[in-house]
């Protein structure tokens, strides 16, 4: 015979499934922009950056390659180089992608925090900035993951036909006059 705890059991593994799955969304990796600009050369990547909606410049998915491993993978953040080189005072805008490697500190890893100062890039020392951001494609605003109210209505069913179904179930001798 079911036993309440059971059905109970079931109807919480059947509604927290479905929590999950409401609430995830598969990730592909993020859009961004991808471009350099030598002293002003090429002024679509420059700032101020104004991308008038053409993808140009935007790669997506952005792939980015991982320490120690070959390949390319979905990258997890955009970011952009902004400053002049200390040597020869040229300038340098770099926009591109990359990804958490998996270390364990922070310094190792350039999307983890922004910063600015002092930096080493393509074997010269720069003065500027590296920033990056992932809270959307081409770090502008992103849909969020959110609950479509269908599916929430769903939800809501789906739970109150467990319970009918379970008082059911656990009272049908009874409600059937049978055993009694």
């Amino acid at each position: 015979m079911v036993t309440l705890e059971k059905h109970i059991s079931c109807l919480a593994v059947v509604l927290l499934s479905y929590l999950v799955l409401l609430f995830t969304k598969c990730a592909n990796g993020i859009d961004c922009f991808k471009c350099v600009s030598m002293n002003g050369a090429n002024k679509a990547c420059d700032d101020p950056f104004h991308n008038n909606y053409s993808t140009a410049i935007l790669e997506s998915p952005c792939m980015g390659g991982r320490k120690g491993r070959d390949g390319l993978f979905p990258a997890t953040s955009c970011i952009k180089i902004a400053g002049y080189y200390d040597d020869t005072g040229e300038t340098i805008t770099v926009r591109g992608c990359a990804l958490d490697s998996g270390t364990l500190t922070t310094d190792t890893e350039i999307i983890r925090m922004s910063h600015c100062g002092r930096f080493f890039y393509d074997d010269r020392y720069v003065h500027g900035c590296l920033q990056s951001c992932n809270d959307a494609d081409a770090c502008n605003r992103s849909p969020r993951a959110t609950g479509d109210p269908h599916r929430v209505q769903g939800l809501l069913q789906l739970a109150a036909a467990s319970l009918v179904l379970g008082y059911v179930l656990l009272n049908r001798q009874h409600l059937l006059g049978v055993g009694s």
